[in-house]
């Protein structure tokens, strides 16, 4: 007999492409997961996923069973939310994915906002400079810096935002001269560590300086923003960073300034739920008073 729990099945590994990621989402042992697919397939006649060395990939057919499978999940999601939620206040929990520029000096101060309307509303914020949560979908609602694929969830942009070189007066007042681009080779640069760095609009070293390297590298923006506030070198940082902090100066402003743009991203079979609807309006409402953030509709 065909039933949700087969499309529950089903969607885990669509998302997951191995039976391993598949089967510890669930909660359940591997070969469990390769038994409800199998007998998915006879029900529906037909293959729904090419088994490859890399991975379970969908077939065709596989691929339209998706949209009706997101359908039914988001059905049972939206009726458990309802029965389980009071009037005028959420519970439960909703996940967060932000790059940790964004998470830690955008979002967090402002999540205030959600606590306040929503206190029973239990909200895990976790930051990264990377992309993979969008594969896998480990999320509620993403903000990320990259576009995300339409075959993998709904999204729209969210805001846009500059970047500037930033370093203390006492790092200037103690180190060569910078009048152009060029001279920042012989100063110290703070930015991601390279062979970690997999997100494409943070790739901008050679933006900076053909052949430029970081002499000081850490895998997060907070470590950058501290390590230039302490006077140990110049660093990148977005302008709502920057700007706020009194001990920080921007250097070469009319030789440096780089855009880039935040996307915020919902699976599709979510998008109807009422703490994403929650979460979302937080983030219209952040962007629209933020001073350094442009809206980006």
């Amino acid at each position: 007999m065909f039933t949700a729990d087969h499309l529950r099945f089903f969607l885990e590994v669509s998302r997951h492409g191995r039976l391993v990621d598949a089967s510890k989402a669930l909660g359940v042992d591997h070969t469990t997961v390769g038994r409800r697919i199998t007998s998915l397939e006879k029900l529906a006649g037909q293959r729904l996923f090419d088994r490859t060395p890399s991975g379970w990939r969908l077939t065709d057919a596989g691929d339209r069973l998706v949209g009706y499978a997101e359908t039914v999940e988001s059905a049972l999601i939206a009726a458990f939310e309802d029965q389980t939620s009071t009037v005028g206040s959420l519970t439960g929990s909703v996940r967060i994915a932000a790059p940790d520029g964004f998470g830690a000096f955008v979002l967090t101060p402002n999540l205030t906002k959600l606590r306040h309307r929503h206190p029973d509303l239990d909200v895990e914020l976790v930051t990264a400079t990377e992309h993979n949560s969008l594969n896998t979908r480990e999320f509620d609602v993403a903000i990320t810096l990259e576009q995300p694929s339409a075959r993998l969830v709904s999204f729209r942009k969210l805001a846009t935002y500059s970047l500037h070189l930033y370093a203390t007066e006492e790092y200037l007042a103690n180190t060569a001269a910078i009048s152009t681009i060029e001279d920042l080779r012989t100063h110290t640069l703070i930015w991601y560590v390279g062979a970690l760095l997999d997100v494409a609009p943070l790739r901008i070293l050679d933006s900076i300086l053909a052949d430029g390297r970081a002499q000081i590298q850490t895998n997060n923006i907070t470590g950058h923003w501290l390590a230039a506030r302490n006077s140990l070198g110049i660093a990148p940082l977005p302008s709502y960073i920057g700007e706020p902090d009194d001990t920080l100066v921007r250097v070469l402003p009319e030789h440096f300034s780089i855009d880039r743009t935040y996307w915020v991203a919902v699976p599709r079979e979510l998008t109807s739920l009422a703490r994403v609807k929650a979460v979302d309006e937080l983030l219209r409402s952040i962007v629209a008073d933020a001073p350094h953030l442009q809206t980006g509709q």
